[in-house]
């Protein structure tokens, strides 16, 4: 048997304490109405989707999921000296729902550069108290920019026209006869635009051209063709207009895609390039195939002095790029004659996909230096928290002004300055932007959530991995997002100004904090102190290999975090993503203790009122607050609970000598309450400081609030005398206001105090 000498003593406290609180009689008053359950840990039934075979209340899909897919050829040209791409595409869709389907969605995602696009007009404006002439020229003399989709055709397997309406960003094909379960339909689209400069008159700055001193332009081609809605069983047709923001919801499906560009170019797309021997030189070819067998360094493919000899070139020749990509929710590509590319293979268990970057001389040698071993290491970091990278090659390109990302291809920011300077800034600003896009490959490009509706769920999802990818690349990486404390100036704001995770990216004014770090900090929180880094990994990876290759909710991710670990966190999604609310948790109050074998004459009175007597039952001891009115100052010796002969007697008579050695020796007895003054509920963390300089943490979950939403209170019985307490010492909760985490109360200091003074 083992018993603890400390927890006798300190029931027979708690049971007096209870006492008191049943003998003194409420005064009469009026009785108050009944409330709903607002207890923060109550079940979320309310804000979560029901469950149904389609979504199963585990979080996996259901027996009854599906997901359409849709396949396109596409034929491309681009029209480098009038900044044009012609298209033509043949789109294969497959219904693979029980309903039939009356008309098809397609996205005009271009459209947002026509001269009649709404999407400028919905943005406030103020007017320019002061503006440089070249803002001022292109603000308010320039017309606006000719671009959008020219659908030329839309017509059906046969080559007849079919009917069809252009609702801005949306374009809604009639079919002929309802599409029906296990059928599908073929029709074709013509097109052509204008190529934006995205850095100049972009609404959509995700795509288009920079333009280079030398009559150079690098084309990063993105949303370009007219592309097929999601149709599933959560929104029907997802056709919400595309505004800028909120980015893409896309099906799945197999292209193959011919693109017509100089023949002085060079390119990297989506997919597997088919006709590598007609495109690259036969030197060249040799040094991709080495590149494949090569685990340790870049191999360079197209070197920067074959790049600067095509840079004056402008062939009027053409040469055509065929890629062929399965099982990719959209196609993107780049090209240009000033490119360089470079490549290695990574080794992951069931695959072996290439690290690839293609940049301008402009890039070097940051580039050459880091780019493609950033993307080698993000595919393995990544692979491991979820599963193996399943393309054959991930391609990281150099275009200024640009962080975006698409299935094997994405374009990053980052260069040296005129002279050929880095600053800690831009390289470690472009090895983030690598990491973040490289990584979207799995968020969402693979678990592909709807962007449209939920920005969180691929952006935030995708921050929070890229700061584990950041800190395991480089341990003094200068992470922005991921660690708690960082999120704190966005948790204190103006309640004017926040909106709770769980909300349209339209609708969020502070987006990069909302979407991109909150969500990250807060699974950086579930992963650090609330559920440990066995249970989050197994239940984050159970997540993104069930929803891999499908679409996924909210809903889905939170039931799997809980279903795949056994660890409730309705608590923790409601206050985390579904309010505003921050961490405020502080020190009420710290009464100290002392053991004593007389009884207070307030403890007298407690046992009076019961109609018991103090001596019924065993011996019994003591604790007396130091504030008690008739404490005895001797007390504060701390007496050895050890040296209380009843005590030694019961020791000697109920344990055995291995479990005496066992036993501690409390000399030092401290209540702690503690108050939340912030809405979140989060774990107490608490560190004791001791007279001898020595230290310990004690953690307690979150569900230490369960009963008492405002309230806790704790009992240390320690052998060492307390000199300080701190709450969260790690900042490890994001707690917004520290001040309130001392005891005793310490001034803090704040940096721009300190400049002050100075």
């Amino acid at each position: 048997m083992k018993k603890s000498i400390v927890l006798s003593a300190f029931l027979t406290l708690a049971v007096t304490f209870g006492a008191i609180a049943q003998d003194v009689k409420p005064e009469e008053k009026k009785r108050e109405p009944g409330h709903y359950n607002e207890n923060k840990f109550r079940q979320m039934y309310d804000e979560m989707a029901t469950p149904n075979m389609f979504r199963t209340a585990s979080g996996a899909p259901g027996p009854a999921y599906y997901q359409q897919k849709a396949d396109y050829v596409m034929n491309l040209e681009l029209d480098d000296k009038n900044k044009k791409l012609y298209g033509s595409e043949t789109i294969t869709y497959h219904n693979n729902a029980k309903e039939s389907l009356e008309y098809l969605w397609v996205q005009l995602d271009q459209n947002i550069e026509r001269p009649d696009s709404k999407t400028p007009l919905v943005e406030n404006q103020n007017m320019d108290k002061a503006i440089s002439t070249s803002g001022f020229a292109k603000k308010y003399m320039g017309s606006p920019f000719q671009g959008g989709f020219n659908i030329e055709y839309v017509k059906d397997a046969k080559g007849n026209p079919m009917k069809y309406t252009i609702n801005q960003t949306m374009m809604r094909i009639d079919l002929p006869k309802p599409l029906k379960n296990g059928e599908k339909v073929s029709f074709s689209i013509k097109w052509w635009y204008n190529i934006v400069n995205y850095q100049e008159q972009a609404n959509n700055g995700r795509s288009g051209y920079e333009q280079f001193p030398d009559g150079n332009r690098l084309y990063v081609m993105a949303q370009f063709f007219p592309r097929m809605a999601v149709y599933n069983d959560v929104e029907g047709w997802q056709n919400m207009q595309f505004w800028g923001r909120g980015e893409f919801a896309l099906a799945f499906g197999d292209y193959e895609v011919n693109i017509t560009v100089p023949a002085d170019h060079v390119m990297e797309g989506t997919g597997v390039l088919q006709n590598r021997s007609e495109v690259f030189t036969a030197e060249q070819v040799k040094r991709w195939e080495l590149a494949e067998k090569t685990f340790d360094k870049p191999v360079v493919i197209v070197t920067q002095e074959e790049a600067i000899a095509k840079e004056s070139s402008f062939s009027d020749k053409k040469k055509t790029w065929k890629f062929k990509a399965q099982n990719v929710r959209d196609f993107g590509f780049s090209t240009s004659r000033k490119f360089i590319i470079d490549a290695m293979a990574v080794d992951l268990p069931t695959n072996k996909p290439l690290a690839i970057s293609i940049y301008p001389k402009e890039a070097n040698p940051l580039w050459g230096d880091l780019s493609t071993k950033a993307v080698a290491h993000t595919l393995k970091t990544y692979s491991h928290f979820t599963f193996d990278y399943p393309y054959p090659k991930a391609v990281s390109v150099s275009a200024e002004d640009q962080g975006m990302e698409y299935p094997m291809i994405c374009w990053n920011y980052g260069r040296p300055d005129e002279k050929g300077f880095v600053s800690d800034r831009i390289k470690y600003g472009m090895l983030g932007v690598i990491i973040h896009e490289v990584g979207h490959n799995f968020f969402p490009m693979i678990v592909n959530s709807d962007e449209r509706q939920w920005s969180w769920m691929d952006e935030g999802l995708n921050t929070f991995l890229e700061y584990l990818t950041e800190t395991s690349f480089d341990p003094n990486f200068p992470a922005s997002r991921g660690p708690a404390k960082n999120i704190v100036p966005y948790m204190k704001g103006n309640q004017k100004y926040l909106e709770p995770i769980m909300s349209n990216s339209e609708n969020i004014y502070n987006f990069g904090a909302n979407a991109y770090g909150k969500p990250a900090t807060g699974l950086n929180i579930l992963r650090e102190t609330i559920m440990g880094h066995e249970l989050f990994d197994h239940a984050f990876k159970t997540y993104a290999n069930r929803w891999k290759f499908k679409h996924p909710t909210p809903e889905d991710f939170f039931r799997t975090m809980e279903d795949a670990s056994a660890v409730d966190l309705d608590w923790f999604w409601r206050g985390w993503f579904y309010s505003t609310d921050y961490t405020d948790i502080g020190v009420k109050t710290v009464k100290q203790y002392y053991v004593s074998t007389e009884a207070s004459k307030e403890t007298q009175a407690m046992f009076n009122r019961r109609g018991r007597k103090i001596s019924d039952g065993e011996p019994m001891l003591y604790l007396v607050a130091e504030d008690a009115p008739d404490f005895k100052p001797e007390l504060k010796k701390a007496m050895d609970v050890n040296s209380v002969q009843a005590l030694s007697d019961y020791v000697n008579k109920n344990y055995t000598a291995e479990e005496k050695n066992a036993l501690k020796s409390p000399k030092y007895f401290y209540e702690v309450e503690f108050e939340k003054p912030g809405g979140l509920i989060m774990p107490i963390i608490v560190e004791l400081q001791f007279e001898d300089g020595t230290s310990e943490i004690q953690k307690f979950p979150a569900q230490i609030w369960r009963r008492n939403n405002d309230t806790a209170k704790r009992v240390f019985a320690t052998e060492k005398k307390v000199v300080k307490i701190q709450l969260d010492p790690k900042l490890e909760t994001a707690d917004v206001d520290v001040e309130n985490n001392y005891w005793p109360k310490v001034e803090i200091v704040s940096k721009f105090d300190t400049l002050d003074k100075k």
